[in-house]
């Protein structure tokens, strides 16, 4: 059988009908792989992560540099393994790659991107925090 449905035929022809066949109960469970700047991003408190994307916006890699700071304070990343200093500074990394390509504006929307994901992890930190999951 081609993997690839021809014209007028239907990607579901060889499966059975949706209403003939009750559901197998499957669960998929997808996990974001991250790489190692992406990972070092700090969960910060709600508050702070906003004024990082608020710094990021308009000063592309700010927000980023305070972050790194967070780090030194006990901010937890998604890089556990690794020693805080190692994480500091590949925050400040990302805050230098930020500024350095802002010119040609792939910083400065890396930046705003940056500060999205930080506002994003804080908001999941806070989830986790209401419902008595916090590590």
């Amino acid at each position: 059988m081609d993997p690839f449905p021809k014209d007028g035929e239907s990607a579901a022809a060889g499966e059975p009908s949706r209403g003939s066949a009750p559901s197998s109960g499957v669960v998929v469970q997808v996990r974001e792989k991250k790489g190692p700047l992406r990972a070092a991003i700090p969960y910060m408190p709600f508050p702070v992560a906003v004024i990082c994307l608020f710094l990021n916006t308009f000063v592309p890699g700010l927000g980023t540099f305070v972050s790194a700071f967070t780090v030194l304070c006990g901010a937890r990343t998604d890089l556990p393994d690794r020693h805080m200093c190692c994480v500091f500074w590949l925050n400040i990394a990302a805050a230098l790659i930020q500024i350095l390509t802002a010119i040609v504006m792939v910083g400065w929307i890396m930046s705003i991107f940056w500060g999205m994901d930080m506002v994003i992890l804080a908001t999941e930190r806070r989830c986790r925090a209401a419902d008595g999951d916090l590590h």
